[in-house]
């Protein structure tokens, strides 16, 4: 685990490795969140890029007999 520092402008860096493992490049956008008492930073991807990520998902959901 790698820790950072908080600049006095409330920014960090992110760590090399961690940028290359997750293909965060320079100008992307992340999302911040709070959860479960921790900051998540969550990489941002074009809608062109998200096509076909769920490709051979189960679809298949029971249901109700009530409810086509």
């Amino acid at each position: 685990m790698t820790a950072v520092t908080v600049s006095p402008k409330y920014q960090i860096v992110i760590p090399k490795e961690i940028r290359e493992s997750m293909g965060i490049v320079s100008g992307q956008k992340v999302q911040v969140m709070s959860y479960q008492g921790r900051i998540e930073l969550i990489p941002l991807k074009p809608m062109k890029e998200m096509r076909g990520f769920l490709k051979g998902i189960d679809t298949t959901v029971d249901r109700e007999e009530d409810r086509v």
